[in-house]
């Protein structure tokens, strides 16, 4: 399969999103939202607002590590960046969905992948899912520049965290809007290896 990579400065449109296939990678530039468990339950639950527009824009699974600063053109939401680490996506998947129609969330950054029902969001919506390996959050943080803004502060760490990104990537697309999954096509290889091996034993399955 030849892979693609992309260049894609925020924010994305829906015909940026739907060229992407899985196995492809893609480099994000200029702003990245951070967002959490409790931000997204605030947000969807309890019927709070942001201020911020996420028309178009990536959101990364994160609570970073900061630090508070006396506010100043270098860090002018009054945080300074210490670490800033992707989080396992799949508990927030009832989130995708919302994120993409209510505010037009095109991109979502995470580990592990997410599940049936934020694959269907994509493939409808026009989104994508976008890997980032896991233990890399050192290097990570070195693509962000700076906390540009935040809201839903009461949250920290889970606040809304608007980030000034260069080069954050490569990611790896692992779920697509044509209904592709990395994740799936992982699951049935693993259960047909799975298969084979016991089938090369004499063992008899029983799932």
């Amino acid at each position: 399969m030849t892979m693609a990579h992309y260049d894609i400065s925020m924010p994305a449109t829906e015909e940026q999103v739907r060229k992407l296939r899985v196995n492809d990678t893609v480099t994000l530039q200029t702003t990245l939202f951070g967002i959490r468990d409790a931000t997204q339950i605030h947000m969807f639950d309890r019927g709070r607002k942001t201020k911020f527009d996420l028309n178009g824009h990536a959101v990364i699974h994160t609570a970073p590590n900061v630090r508070k600063v006396t506010p100043s053109p270098e860090f002018p939401a009054g945080y300074q960046p210490v670490c800033i680490g992707t989080t396992t996506s799949d508990r927030m998947e009832r989130f995708t969905r919302p994120l993409m129609e209510q505010y037009g969330v095109r991109f979502i950054i995470g580990k592990g992948g997410m599940r049936e029902g934020s694959l269907a969001a994509f493939k409808e919506l026009g989104g994508a899912y976008l890997a980032i390996i896991g233990g890399t959050a050192a290097l990570e943080t070195t693509w962000i520049e700076q906390i540009e803004d935040v809201d839903l502060d009461d949250l920290n760490p889970e606040s809304l965290w608007r980030f000034k990104i260069r080069n954050f990537g490569p990611l790896l697309v692992g779920m697509d809007s044509h209904g592709d999954s990395l994740y799936d096509t992982v699951k049935e290889h693993a259960a047909a290896q799975r298969s084979k091996v016991l089938a090369q034993l004499g063992v008899g399955q029983t799932s």
